[in-house]
């Protein structure tokens, strides 16, 4: 329909406002629908008609509102930026939709969707603006107490999120605490091993004492890095085998042997983590010890892998091979060797020994979890 004829249609209703008109006017009267018709030729934009379902909507009489510029409908809560861009539009006679809150004649306030459309006569100029109002209070009332709701529901997950927060931090100062006394005591028992091991004379007891002192620094690694970690619950596998080599290379000042590691970051329960590091510490140390006699250099692999939901760790080194490895009369070895199964089965996981053309490998393969086990 274009401007001129929604022009006509507007002086129609016009008439059907004394009783006069076709069905269209008739429609518009009797409709469900608020309607108002402002008058954009005269000052301040009159309103000229008003239907039955306004006058119901409002609760004023038809003569109360004859004349009058609409905005009699605000009130002290209307949104004053939504009432500016109301004045915006029509004086720019723009189309404009807005929810504003409005005031019947009682005083009781109610949510107007209102929609304003500009009405052109033949000129282009504006001749009416025809306004349609919709109660949209019961939807608003749900918004809010929706809004309400959710804002109470947001504050108490933060406060509840606070609270666990706090209580993690409570939790993980207590760990920390936990572990560097661990880690302490440790390296006090590691002090009164190394000064009886200087004290003995016999081989076999020194290599026994030795070997203690070994495993007992082996734990004390593990609470020195979970001391350090942020992260309680895991544990950092490669990490400590970067640390571990590095400490028992260093104790054993073989310059002839030569250590390379593949070490791919992988986390384990931090429960597992010391039984786990006593399986590799004592791998690792027969390498050491027993691969390579005095006079035999050679090299160490350490690996550490995530291989098909298994953590896989292997140290394998090229030296004289297992069946030559231990001494006669040598139990270190095979003490080791039954600490490593004992563990792997209370880790429920799997040694597999192998010689190879130059040396030992052995691989173990822990089921890891996600992150944890």
């Amino acid at each position: 329909m274009s401007d001129f004829m929604q022009a006509e249609r507007a002086a129609d209703l016009l008439a059907a406002e004394h009783g006069v008109g076709d069905p269209f006017a008739a429609a518009v009267r009797a409709t469900r629908t608020a309607i108002t018709i402002a008058d954009a030729k005269q000052s301040d934009h009159p309103i000229i008609f008003v239907n039955d379902a306004f006058l119901a909507l409002t609760g004023y009489d038809r003569d109360e509102v004859i004349g009058r510029n609409c905005r009699f409908l605000q009130g002290q809560d209307s949104d004053p930026d939504e009432v500016d861009r109301l004045r915006r539009a029509i004086a720019g006679g723009d189309e404009v939709e807005t929810e504003i809150l409005n005031y019947r004649r009682d005083g009781s306030s109610f949510w107007n969707a209102l929609h304003l459309c500009p009405v052109r006569d033949r000129t282009g100029q504006v001749a009416y603006f025809v306004g349609s109002q919709l109660d949209v209070s019961d939807r608003r009332r749900v918004e809010f107490e929706l809004g309400d709701t959710r804002q109470r529901l947001e504050a108490a997950v933060e406060e509840r999120t606070r609270e666990l927060t706090q209580a993690l931090e409570q939790k993980t100062a207590l760990l920390h605490e936990v572990d560097h006394r661990v880690k302490n005591n440790l390296q006090l028992i590691s002090s009164l091993l190394l000064l009886q091991n200087r004290r003995v004379t016999d081989p076999a007891v020194k290599a026994s004492l030795r070997g203690m002192l070994e495993r007992v620094s082996a734990i004390a690694t593990v609470h020195r890095r979970l001391f350090q970690s942020e992260d309680v619950e895991r544990f950092d596998v490669s990490a400590f085998v970067r640390d571990l080599v590095s400490d028992m290379v260093g104790g054993a000042r073989r310059d002839d042997i030569q250590v390379k590691l593949d070490l791919q970051r992988v986390d384990i329960a931090a429960s597992k983590a010391a039984p786990l590091a006593l399986v590799i510490s004592e791998l690792f140390s027969n390498a050491l010890r027993h691969a390579f006699p005095t006079g035999r250099g050679g090299e160490i692999f350490v690996g550490v892998a995530r291989a098909d939901g298994d953590l896989r760790i292997e140290i394998a080194d090229d030296g004289v091979g297992i069946e030559n490895a231990a001494k006669p009369g040598d139990s270190g070895a095979g003490f080791g060797l039954t600490i490593i199964q004992l563990l792997c089965q209370q880790l429920k996981a799997r040694a597999e020994t192998s010689s190879t053309e130059s040396g030992t490998r052995v691989v173990v393969h822990l089921p890891v979890n996600g992150a944890q086990t």
